[in-house]
């Protein structure tokens, strides 16, 4: 602790117990007397207690502390209960069995706050839940590196990668190129990883000033249209105006995040400067790569509906001659059909250079880590840095997105049974119900412009097939001398405009059905949405507890199960468009 107060590091500590119940254990008070005395903040009676106890008064001072206090009621009366008696085998059992939970639970979250762990440990046992060997174990578990101190040989240290590592670990030699192994580290925690995707506005460039805008462009809607005019209700909800203004990070806190903003501060015993950190570090940054992901949204897939109904206009306006004008006038119709093609071409390239579709991507996944981390910040929970997604071409989102989080840190609290029943009521629950409801209306959506794309793009071949049967049949009518052989030959060139022109238009609008993949991404949001009810009716059961009953593990593993599913359905979402770059729609 001395050390890094010299270099000037911020303490933080993620205590197992309430700050006195952790000093009244950690002092090892030998009598029930000086432990009540240290429990109500005053001195023991033992000299060797009270130093204890006073130096560790001091170091809560410097240090922030996120006690995890809502069990101390019980594990102090089992405390007592066994310095009262001694002897007592059951007694001594009940109690370091509850305390060692806790402090398991104080290592998870330490693990979860960690790049790199460092273990002074004797290399003995790793079944003593909150022991060091256990908690070593269990970071090795979740992907986090360790580096082991062997308390009986310090100079022999190593790297720890995997729990197999474990498996005879006392007999193994360090490797030579252990210095080096672990400057790596060190780099990849603090630096990151340079994104294998180079060209314009790579990295954390695409999050740059000049890529934000206040609002979307109406010329690059095609995609939103196509999900009014097949997929919404109402003849109204399928003309509306679909321009955007996208909230500012300054309007955010006022906007659609203050009820959150406002949970978060009515928190029990609140952390004030928690909350405004979160405020300028998650909330801010969530609307300003939200904003830019969004615009980036409709000008990649907007971009490419344009390409598809370009290259089908193209081939319709190309033939468009025949029954309306003369060959004399085709060059005009040639002309209108090159401009398509050209325009085909510009949007093509441009979104190429531009990196619509990974600059999209990549932001998109900032903006969705950042959505749902006020509440996990305030329960303290954290996805271990292994255990975070890596996309197909750049890292440097989740690293952005992480050390985002990381850097708002624990909040210096007290979390008691009060504070994690607000926190999950007021926080955790209306996002989860939020976020089901969101899913449940896009799955339906999505499902029906699918269902109603599917059914143009089969009529139109329908249609098809009528127009080119209709002049077979006016054909066979000339051949039986049922029909004057004139009439084929008059309405060949508007029936093979229609021909040409119907099965295009049903490939174009097949074209956008397979490039939007609806149906795909309404069963991902219908998966979601399943998913978060049963997170829902699980919060319900908790809700549902005596007052007191809701515990930090509880409470932590439902934060979890929330983050799992976001993770997932970003994975999910990745793996429909990571293929779907911006190109020629043929």
């Amino acid at each position: 602790m001395a050390l890094g107060k010299a270099r000037g590091w911020e303490m933080a500590a993620p205590l197992p117990f309430g700050r006195d119940l952790n000093i009244a254990i950690n002092a090892q008070p030998l009598t029930r007397a000086d432990a009540e005395a240290l429990l109500a903040g005053q001195d023991a009676a033992d000299p060797g207690a009270q130093a204890r106890a006073a130096a560790m008064r001091v170091w809560s001072g410097e240090a922030l502390l996120f006690e995890l206090a809502d069990h101390d009621q019980a594990i102090a009366a089992l405390l007592l209960a066994k310095l009262a008696m001694p002897d007592n085998l059951r007694a001594a059992q009940a109690y370091n069995f509850a305390a060692s939970q806790r402090v398991g639970l104080a290592a998870r979250v330490m693990i979860e706050q960690s790049d790199l762990l460092i273990a002074i440990w004797d290399g003995a046992s790793t079944s003593f839940t909150g022991g060091t060997g256990a908690t070593l174990a269990l970071a090795l578990e979740k992907g986090t590196p360790v580096l082991w101190i062997d308390a009986r040989s310090p100079e022999r240290w190593r790297l720890l990668y995997s729990p197999e590592a474990l498996a005879g670990i006392r007999e193994d030699e360090p490797p030579a190129d252990r210095e080096s192994a672990l400057a790596q580290l060190v780099r990849k925690a603090i630096g990151g990883e340079q994104p294998a995707e180079s060209g314009y506005a790579s990295g954390v460039a695409a999050l740059d000033a000049k890529h934000w805008h206040p609002r979307s462009q109406r010329w690059w809607h095609g995609y939103r249209r196509i999900e009014a005019l097949f997929g919404a209700d109402g003849v109204k909800a399928k003309f509306r105006d679909l321009r955007q203004k996208y909230e500012t990070p300054d309007a955010i806190l006022f906007g659609s995040a203050a009820a959150t903003l406002h949970a978060a501060e009515a928190l029990p015993g609140q952390d004030a400067p928690f909350v405004s950190r979160i405020k300028s570090d998650i909330v801010r940054r969530f609307a300003w790569a939200d904003g830019i992901s969004a615009r980036l949204s409709d000008t990649y897939r907007g971009g490419m509906i344009l390409n598809f109904l370009f290259s089908a206009f193209a081939i319709v306006g190309g033939i468009a001659y025949l029954p309306f004008a003369t060959s004399h006038d085709k060059w005009l119709f040639a002309l209108f059909e090159l401009a398509l093609l050209v325009g085909i071409m510009v949007i093509t390239l441009t979104g190429q250079k531009r990196r619509w579709h990974g600059r999209w991507f990549e932001t998109r996944r900032v903006a969705e880590y950042l959505r749902h981390a006020p509440i996990m910040l305030a329960l303290g929970v954290a996805r271990p840095p292994a255990r975070w997604p890596k996309g197909a071409h750049t890292t440097w989102p989740e690293f952005y997105a992480r050390h985002a989080i990381r850097g708002v840190g624990l909040p210096r609290i007290s979390v008691t049974s009060d504070y994690l029943r607000a926190a999950v009521a007021n926080l955790l629950a209306p996002y989860v119900i939020g976020q089901r409801d969101y899913h449940r209306a896009k799955a339906k959506r999505l499902a029906r412009t699918h269902h109603n794309l599917d059914k143009l793009s089969e009529v139109l071949f329908l249609l098809a097939i009528v127009s080119v049967t209709t002049y077979l049949a006016l054909k066979l009518g000339v051949s039986l001398n049922l029909l004057n052989e004139s009439l084929p030959d008059d309405l060949s060139p508007f029936l093979t405009f229609l021909g040409v022109m119907l099965p295009t238009f049903g490939a174009g609008i097949a074209g956008i059905r397979y490039f939007g993949d609806f149906e795909r991404f309404s069963a991902i949001s219908e998966v979601t949405a399943e998913q978060l009810d049963a997170v829902s009716q699980r919060i319900d059961l908790l809700m549902a507890a005596p007052e007191g009953a809701i515990d930090y593990a509880r409470a932590a593993d439902l934060a979890h199960a929330v983050d799992d599913i976001v993770v997932g359905e970003i994975e999910s979402w990745q793996a429909v468009f990571a293929g779907k770059h911006i190109t020629v729609p043929v």
